[in-house]
């Protein structure tokens, strides 16, 4: 803060704000975390929608699995690829076209009536995310400088759109079967009109902080820390309900209950994670994440009833996100030149593998029931503790 109440742009330290553009510099960060929430509302929705195309249309469960695979494959893949062309040309454009997509391709998905169409539809919204991710996370990091805690109302808007999408996906099924997910198309197009009107100039959409050469080796090993947190979560999700179900004999309601209440955690963990990065160190708050994480797990998965667990959701949803943010930052940090590239392995690959591994948690499942694979869930964590004493904070 300078004598006349600006503010030095922490993008650029030589350069300082006026509070007007100080204040202009958070509206776009909600802008984009809005955005963000939009955009991965539509991945939440492919695994709310699918059920319901199995009731409505009677697919196998095996099809059933090749949607979710459809809309994984077409997100994952295509990102670190979009995050080197995000950087090598000026193609901010690409977030307002992506989530536009994303929304398209997902609401016209209960339109069609062929499996195969379906699925392209499915993995064309799923290209479409992986368009928004590197455009918007290279966006968003220009507007947060070198903010953690403004990088987490960023990263936190991805886990709100992901709680969304259950919430006001199923009661829309339920009344309206498939055809409902058309309901979805209309905030795509809004939010990518908007994105598209709210481009910085060409100046400002070049100027990323840049500090030294790109460090590849913790960037790897930030990638992998991702990984494990991503298998860690999305197996949480995957089968808290059942857990709930058959392991404390809870009925559908609360079993819902507990899935929320973990997702909510999830965004609450977000943000407070970009908080505590900004005042201890965002490699000591990836540690932290994985410290507290094992005991919030082993909680919750030893507690015993039906509703004490909950409050236990929600520790392990806060500790298993207080990295998220943090790590998009940190990967931005160690490939400076490349804060695309960093943004589409970081929010968008290592994710998403996550999200593939999942099924082989279901294995486990089918051995040991959901109980067996919180057990496993709680080991998880550790892998991420040792992978993590080998990061360094990023040369500035």
């Amino acid at each position: 803060m300078t004598e006349t109440g600006s503010r030095v742009d922490p993008a650029n330290p030589g350069t300082v704000l006026t509070p007007d553009e100080h204040s202009s510099a958070w509206r776009r960060m909600r802008l984009w975390s809005a955005a963000h929430a939009v955009d991965d509302l539509y991945q939440g929705l492919v695994p709310a929608c699918v059920p319901y195309f199995v009731l409505d249309r009677h697919y196998s469960y095996v099809a059933a699995g090749g949607l979710t695979l459809a809309a994984t494959l077409g997100s994952s893949i295509p990102q670190p690829f979009i995050g080197v062309a995000v950087d090598r040309y000026r193609l901010d454009w690409l977030a307002g076209a992506g989530v536009t997509l994303a929304g398209i391709g997902l609401g016209l998905s209960g339109l069609v009536h062929t499996y195969v169409a379906v699925w392209l539809l499915l993995c064309a919204s799923g290209f479409g995310v992986a368009m928004f991710h590197p455009a918007a996370g290279k966006s968003a990091r220009v507007a947060a400088g070198e903010s953690a805690t403004a990088m987490s109302i960023f990263a936190a808007g991805g886990s709100v759109g992901f709680f969304l999408a259950p919430v006001l996906a199923t009661p829309a099924l339920i009344a309206m079967g498939v055809g409902a997910t058309a309901l979805f198309i209309p905030p795509a197009v809004l939010m990518g009109f908007l994105l598209y009107r709210n481009r910085l100039p060409r100046p400002a959409a070049r100027r990323v902080s840049d500090h030294g050469p790109d460090r590849w080796v913790p960037f790897l090993v930030l990638t992998c820390i991702e990984t494990v947190r991503s298998v860690a979560f999305f197996g949480a999700i995957t089968f808290i309900e059942l857990f709930w179900i058959r392991h404390l004999g809870a009925g559908r309601s609360l079993a819902g209950a507990a899935l929320a209440a973990f997702l909510v955690g999830g965004v609450l963990g977000t943000l407070l994670g970009g908080r505590i990065a900004d005042r201890v160190g965002m490699v000591r708050t990836v540690q932290l994440g994985a410290v507290v994480a094992v005991p919030a797990l082993v909680g919750l998965r030893f507690t015993p009833g039906e509703y004490p667990p909950l409050l236990l959701a929600v520790l392990a949803g806060i500790a298993l996100n207080i990295p998220f943010a943090v790590l998009v930052k940190l990967g931005q940090d160690y490939l400076p030149a490349r804060p695309g590239t960093a943004a589409g392995v970081t929010l968008g690959l290592a994710v998403s593998i996550g999200g593939l591994i999942a099924p082989v948690l279901g294995v486990a499942a089918e051995a040991w029931g959901p109980q067996g694979v919180f057990t496993i869930i709680c080991l998880i964590p550790l892998v991420a503790l040792v992978l993590g004493l080998f990061l360094t904070e990023p040369q500035k």
